[in-house]
């Protein structure tokens, strides 16, 4: 069973009720707040291993929340799911660029909630890979040394910044990415990159990578992860 901190921050009741409710069943120690300012308050005084963050509450709102614990320096390493009505793109978008690390949008099923903090929690435990380390994932493998990608032990002809791409999508499976969040990572801020032009990566990526092109998954309205 999970004995993890989750601090649920949401202002309607019976959504906090129903989501610390299958929280507590699952094992997680919880903890609630309905408001930013309450959520902040108790996240400095027992920093949690994991924030449920609705994005829409009183005062301030789950953004300005989540923007206040990734400057921190004692909370910015605590991941955050972002909880979000449907169809709000723009808002998932600025959570992510923000550092959340998932999201879940409303109305949501509870187990799939919790299947998320799950992979999320997983994922932050997970040993970080140094700039050497060769990337395995079923019959891909990326190494960085060579700067080289092999599926199915042949090699695949990739340009510098497909390379980048994939390598930063695969260092963290499961994570999602909004276009800009790739484009600094793979481009470090120089130049103008479009997301146009990290879609076009994408797709010749995918036809390069083959049946292994499937592995990175398109995150409607948001960007892209490397299946989990």
């Amino acid at each position: 069973m999970a004995h993890e901190h989750v601090l649920v921050v949401e202002d309607e009741r019976e959504i906090q009720d129903l989501i610390c409710y299958n929280l507590a069943k699952d094992g997680y120690r919880v903890s609630r707040a309905a408001s930013g300012e309450e959520a902040l308050r108790k996240a400095r005084s027992e920093p949690p291993q994991i924030v449920v963050l609705d994005l829409m509450l009183p005062g301030m709102d789950g953004l300005e929340v989540c923007r206040t614990l990734k400057t921190e320096p004692g909370l910015r390493d605590v991941p955050v799911v972002i909880l979000t009505a449907k169809g709000d793109e723009a808002d998932v978008v600025a959570g992510l660029e923000l550092g959340a690390d998932d999201y879940v949008t409303k109305p949501f099923s509870p187990r799939v909630l919790v299947a998320r903090i799950r992979a999320v929690l997983r994922r932050a435990a997970a040993p970080h890979h140094d700039e050497t380390t060769v990337l395995r994932i079923h019959n891909l493998a990326i190494d960085p040394r060579r700067f080289e990608a092999l599926v199915d032990g042949r090699p695949v002809p990739l340009s510098p910044t497909e390379f980048r791409v994939l390598r930063f999508l695969a260092k963290r499976p499961g994570w999602v990415f909004t276009r800009g969040q790739i484009a600094d990572a793979v481009h470090g801020g120089e130049g103008v990159v479009t997301d146009r032009s990290i879609d076009v990566q994408i797709v010749a990526l995918r036809k390069k990578l083959g049946s292994a092109g499937s592995y990175i998954e398109t995150v409607r309205g948001v960007g892209y992860r490397f299946r989990d």
